[in-house]
């Protein structure tokens, strides 16, 4: 539910600091108030003027605002339209660095796999088009995409599909400094050839060898007769 409990502030600060709504950052107006930054977003949205209205007001809107439908409707409308604004404004110089901030601060959470060690996430669209899918969170370790470990109720347009790679791009630092652990898939101490997951997959593809835990290869033959050996030994 919309948190309305906003007096003395701002539409901007107000609808960045509605619960869930950790990921946005507030735009400076003067950067919406650019008609330049604007370019191409009238068309996309039904009611742009009174929507661009709405986002500028210095006043929050009230608990009785929202029993009104035109009123839910054009607010809904503008969610959108600050959304597109955003995911071009976090590509801004002054954008960037507001979310590298959050980034260090680790509001945008960590990875979900076991093996990235909790290696923090950026937020990523997987389309530039609203309404299409929820934002994800993107790991620059393992460089792989997951739902969020909270499920957001926010559009993964306002974040857009390239916002990680530009913000690593422009800071370096930000990129981790060692190859992600790889996990390597076993059955009685054996690397088990051409799973995911295992540097083998791709590795002598036309030839059934593996390497085993002393670092010597044996035939694909040879791991059948010894795990054979080890089902049997279990049961004896």
């Amino acid at each position: 539910m919309t948190d309305t409990s906003g007096e003395g502030i701002g539409w901007i600060q107000w609808f960045c600091n509605i619960k869930d709504h950790h990921f946005l950052v507030e735009i400076e107006e003067d950067y919406i108030r650019d008609s330049f930054n604007l370019y191409g977003l009238r068309s996309k949205i039904t009611n742009y003027a009174e929507a661009l209205k709405m986002i500028l007001s210095e006043e929050s809107p009230e608990s009785e605002d929202f029993e009104d439908k035109n009123f839910v409707d054009l607010y809904e409308q503008a969610i959108d339209l600050y959304g597109l604004i955003h995911a071009r404004y976090i590509l801004s110089p002054q954008g960037m660095q507001q979310m590298c901030e959050k980034y260090a601060q680790g509001h945008f959470g960590s990875c979900p796999r076991l093996m990235c060690k909790k290696y923090r996430v950026l937020p990523i669209g997987v389309s530039d088009q609203i309404n299409q899918s929820r934002v994800k969170i993107y790991c620059p370790k393992c460089e792989e995409i997951y739902q969020c470990n909270k499920p957001l109720n926010i559009d993964g347009a306002y974040f857009g599909s390239g916002f990680p790679f530009a913000l690593l791009q422009e800071f370096p630092e930000l990129r981790p400094g060692e190859e992600p652990e790889a996990f390597t898939p076993k059955l009685f101490g054996f690397k088990i050839f051409g799973l995911r997951g295992s540097k083998y997959r791709s590795v002598m593809s036309s030839k059934k060898f593996q390497e085993d835990e002393d670092g010597g290869m044996k035939t694909q033959e040879e791991i059948e007769r010894i795990l054979t050996e080890k089902r049997t030994d279990a049961y004896d």
